[in-house]
């Protein structure tokens, strides 16, 4: 190593270099100038050791400035190459550790140095690098989703993002009457204040109910209830509510799944505001509600099939607007589920279904509420039948009810499974009894290929019908697993062997694959190494969880693992997710059907450095499967 001390004349040179990377960037300029004045530079020739274990605790704060720097360890997929603006070794500085692995000169390198003194003062000094050393992939994300909204033209001011608390939202005081109070009082008191709803309360204002105009035709007018009536013969009791403190995002979500146009807010316990369809679209130009009614309203598949556009179409409008990834799979999957049930609904009467009780089970992305604009079909049936029927007949039935189901929802946008993992396959058409001796296969013999192509089983959750069945299956399920720790192992050993793909020599290892060359398969080795991973643990510890995200947190508190571990993990999916999203937004602008191949040369600067840190961090997550379940 050969080391010097920057010129004062190079100072303005050297803060505008180190303005061009994350975090420097967003810096205040006099702490990246104040930093740059302390700085040393070194050169390093190709195959130099930059720093080692054996060093003790690091003397330096390294940021490469040209060439690149291989930090790993023995095993040659281990490694991770570190190019211009990346930093290191963060976490040891952090802690006051020796790093873990070396660090060496890939080619002929030159890298800033800032005595590691300079670093900690300047944790101190500036806000933006401390949160940068301490959360960096949540901070390079956040970076993105800035970029994102640039982007768009659809950005909307900072203080219309979905985060906003309820509360900001509230314009006046919610019109209000108690329990006992006359229909004709409570609608003058609805027309003097201009509003769609009254919120019911008791004499110490907690919720009861809540009349809306759409009510009061169907509940008062139609059916001619008198005016005098009480307003509870005409409202809607247990009405849905959410904190003040909630976010418009989760009264969002919250509206998408009950199939509602109105939300209480209460303050310990007592109402405190009524949030509307309206309140929110004010904020974000979106229709979830119109969808949703959409699907509600429809008649046949044909209508169907327009609602699944709009899906589509409400989807890549929200995207535009900045949605992250994690609100908008979810949403996606909420929506899907509402389009699912109304097609089940539509199809059920043309069956002459026996006295059996039956769920519809999603599997796959949609059991873990976690999907894209490119999804197939994955679900299944659990059924019972009287021990008179025969179970031969009833099963018959129901696949012919869940065939055309099927083709109903590839009509509506779901393409067919490709592996007819599919309710209308009669193998995926089980009897409760048959489903526990299924996973009992799975779950004492079976092979590594097998639990391969059964592992999306195992995102199981009920979508329509009797659920106490999916329930059931689940509370069984969770026992019979932890006592078997080969079979945890196998499924471990699986997910290990799907390495994400970091390069040696590029940032990324691509696909030679003559249907998709030099792209990265955003899916199969981006994202499921964390679903693996996620469903491992839930596994493990009996958790009914299905998403992935949950899973995670879950695991975390479960296992100690720390808090800031488990935040990188969750993060970096999302990011992944989020480049699937946009990926198949742009994809379907040019006409082109959806799928998870990327190019990483169309990505930014920014985005292949974050993309890269989401990588590492499934790498981190594999590790420590190996280490739990490989000993």
């Amino acid at each position: 190593m050969t080391t010097t001390a920057i010129a004062p004349s190079l100072l303005a040179a050297t803060v505008q270099d180190l303005r061009r990377h994350v975090p420097f960037s967003e810096m205040d300029p006099p702490h990246v100038e104040w930093m740059a004045g302390r700085l040393q530079l070194a050169y390093y020739p190709a195959g130099a050791t930059v720093l080692e274990p054996d060093a003790g605790v690091p003397q330096w704060f390294y940021v490469v400035k040209q060439g690149s720097v291989e930090a790993g360890g023995a095993a040659e997929d281990s490694v991770i190459r570190l190019l211009a603006g990346e930093c290191f070794p963060l976490g040891a500085l952090l802690s006051g550790r020796a790093v873990a692995n070396q660090f060496r000169a890939a080619e002929d390198s030159f890298c800033y140095l800032l005595p590691a003194g300079d670093f900690h003062a300047l944790l101190d000094r500036s806000a933006i690098f401390r949160d940068f050393c301490t959360r960096r992939i949540a901070s390079l994300l956040e970076q993105s989703q800035r970029a994102v909204q640039s982007e768009y033209a659809l950005r909307q001011d900072e203080d219309a993002r979905l985060e906003r608390s309820l509360a900001s939202l509230r314009a006046r005081p919610p019109v209000s009457v108690t329990a006992g109070t006359p229909l004709s009082t409570a609608l003058q008191a609805m027309h003097e204040a201009r509003v769609g709803s009254v919120a019911v309360t008791d004499e110490g204002r907690r919720p009861l109910g809540i009349l809306t105009l759409k009510d009061v035709l169907s509940r008062v007018t139609l059916p001619g209830l008198p005016l005098h009536a009480p307003i509870e013969r005409a409202m809607t009791a247990d009405p849905i509510t959410l904190p003040a403190g909630a976010t418009a995002r989760e009264a969002l979500l919250a509206m998408a799944r009950h199939g509602i146009h109105h939300l209480l807010l209460v303050e310990g316990g007592k109402l405190a505001g009524v949030i509307s369809e309206k309140d929110l679209f004010a904020i974000k130009r979106m229709s979830v509600q119109g969808v949703t009614n959409a699907i509600a309203n429809a008649q046949d598949i044909e209508a169907l099939k327009l609602a699944g556009r709009d899906i589509a179409a409400l989807a890549h409008s929200l995207l535009a607007q900045g949605m992250e990834a994690e609100t908008l799979t979810e949403l996606l999957a909420t929506l899907n589920d509402h389009l699912t049930r109304r097609v089940i609904d539509l199809e059920t009467p043309a069956t002459d279904l026996p006295r059996a009780s039956w769920c519809w089970m999603a599997l796959g992305s949609e059991g873990r509420m976690e999907q894209t604009l490119a999804t197939d079909q994955d679900n299944a049936l659990i059924f019972t039948v009287p021990p008179e029927a025969d179970v031969e007949s009833v099963r018959n039935r129901l696949v012919a009810m869940a065939r055309r189901i099927n083709q109903s929802l590839d009509d509506c946008g779901f393409p067919l499974c490709k592996g007819f993992i599919m309710a209308g396959n009669p193998k995926w058409c089980l009897t409760a009894d048959e489903w526990r001796a299924q996973f009992s296969r799975w779950i004492d013999a079976g092979g590594p290929e097998e639990l391969l192509n059964a592992s999306i089983f195992f995102d199981f959750r009920p979508l329509y019908g009797d659920e106490n069945l999916a329930l059931e299956l689940r509370a069984w399920l969770a026992p019979k697993i932890r006592g078997n720790p080969r079979f945890l192992k196998q499924m471990a050993q699986n997910a290990l062997r799907n390495v994400p793909p970091l390069g040696l020599v590029r940032d990324f290892v691509l696909s030679d694959d003559e249907k998709h060359p030099h792209t990265l398969d955003l899916k199969l080795n981006g994202s499921m190494p964390f679903v693996d991973g996620a469903r491992i643990y839930a596994l493990a510890g009996g958790q009914p969880a299905t998403g992935t995200a949950q899973r995670l947190k879950r695991a975390g508190q479960a296992l100690r693992i720390p808090d800031e571990e488990i935040g990188s993990w969750v993060q970096a999916f999302h990011f992944i997710q989020l480049l699937r999203l946009r990926h198949q937004h742009e994809q379907e602008r040019r006409g082109e059907a959806p799928d998870n191949y990327l190019n990483p040369d169309m990505l930014s600067v920014l985005d292949r450095r974050i993309l890269k840190e989401a990588f590492r961090q499934a790498r981190k997550l594999q590790a420590r499967l190996a280490l739990d379940y490989e000993r």
